[in-house]
């Protein structure tokens, strides 16, 4: 196995052999497993494109598409146009629509392709004089985009709603006029403001309990328009607790991008499906690991998923809103994408440490496809950092 000098903590440079027997890529049915699995899938920036990257995004249209048929073969679903593709940080409504309709084309062209929108408010900005209205007025309008498409869709959590809401009725009175209107059920997503800081006090309270409440009554009075609910509190605890006061037709799909092994497995009292934006990163592992399952050997799937969870963790360190930099820079290094540069110039969100530390972790998950490939492009990043490798 290859050997590389990366830097440390200390800020030393100390050589690092990679271990890890990489996880191969096996093609599957989402009939395969017990759960229903979706990834947050990422989009890719075209670096030869003339424009201003913070000002005006440019994407890759062929490979980003190319990543969701890779998904499809593996037997995931692709939520699109969520935040793991930088909506909402240089990902705008415009671009969105352009990102649904070509997928939603290209998922037309097979027999297997689970798929389902993000539809929400970005185009609306917060401020001062909007109000419930508008906000139900942005909301209809993402939402009759994504249906009139074909799309099924996942309801996103609205910063205009967090900042223009008076209390938990603001949240009821929304939701439940978009949840009337939809034409099929949807999935919900209750986005924290860990991921998000503009989201802080959704659901009418900074209480997370509280807001559960809120949120748990919204879901009874329209269960029939909610397909399920994805939390993103990075809370186990939260999650199982919700999850166990469903209403017994409505599904949880975890978020949680710390802990999904365990609630994905459940236990005697229900399981979470999925909803990650870390199976982007790790997709032939999620893949292999829901396989296992689907077989009924839950120590295989532990044993796959298992360690992908200290990278996830890293990942998705705080300040967590920055982790879609680890899911592209794993994409570049497993050779998914030509180079380490994304939309909104936010590559440049983490440090030379903490993609060192991803690298090492990312072996050690068995993560990465082929190890001569990645460590001859991390070695390239680390030289544009000043550390010969």
């Amino acid at each position: 196995m290859p050997t590389i000098n990366l830097p440390n903590a200390d800020r030393s440079i100390s050589p690092y052999t990679l271990t890890g027997d990489p996880i191969p890529f096996v093609k599957f049915k989402a009939a395969d497993f017990p759960r229903i699995a979706y990834s947050a899938a990422h989009v890719v920036a075209d670096p030869l494109a003339s424009n201003d990257p913070w000002l005006t995004p440019a994407i890759d249209w062929d490979t980003t598409l190319k990543f969701r048929h890779r998904m499809w073969d593996l037997g995931l679903g692709v939520a699109e146009a969520m935040d793991t593709a930088q909506r909402g940080m240089g990902l705008t409504w415009t671009e969105a629509q352009e990102l649904i309709r070509r997928s939603q084309a290209e998922a037309r062209t097979r027999d297997d392709a689970l798929i389902a929108y993000g539809a929400g408010t970005d185009h609306l900005m917060p401020g001062p004089d909007v109000s419930i209205d508008d906000i139900m007025r942005a909301y209809d309008e993402q939402v009759e985009f994504v249906e009139a498409q074909g799309g099924r869709v996942i309801l996103m959590a609205s910063r205009a709603l967090a900042a223009a809401a008076k209390s938990p009725d603001d949240y009821a009175r929304v939701y439940g006029h978009v949840l009337s209107n939809v034409k099929q059920p949807v999935i919900m997503h209750w986005l924290g403001e860990m991921f998000d800081p503009a989201l802080q006090g959704y659901w009418g309270n900074i209480d997370h309990d509280a807001a559960m409440d809120t949120c748990l009554d919204v879901i009874a009075a329209h269960s029939d328009k909610v397909d399920g609910i994805k939390i993103s509190l990075l809370s186990a605890e939260k999650e199982i607790n919700m999850r166990r006061r469903l209403p017994a037709s409505v599904k949880m799909y975890t978020g949680d991008d710390f802990n999904y092994a365990e609630l994905i497995a459940g236990d005697d009292q229900g399981y979470s499906h999925a909803l990650l934006g870390i199976f982007d990163a790790i997709a032939p592992a999620a893949s292999a690991g829901l396989a296992a399952l689907g077989r009924g050997d839950t120590a295989a799937f532990f044993d796959i998923l298992e360690p992908t969870v200290p990278l996830s963790r890293h990942i998705f360190a705080a300040p967590t809103r920055f982790y879609k930099t680890g899911v592209v820079f794993l994409a570049y290094l497993n050779g998914l994408q030509d180079h380490f540069q994304m939309i909104g110039g936010q590559q440049s969100t983490r440090s030379v440490q903490h993609l060192a530390e991803l690298f090492r972790l990312a072996d050690k998950a068995r993560v990465l496809a082929d190890p001569e490939l990645a460590t001859q492009r991390m070695k390239a990043v680390l030289a544009v950092n000043g550390v010969s490798a």
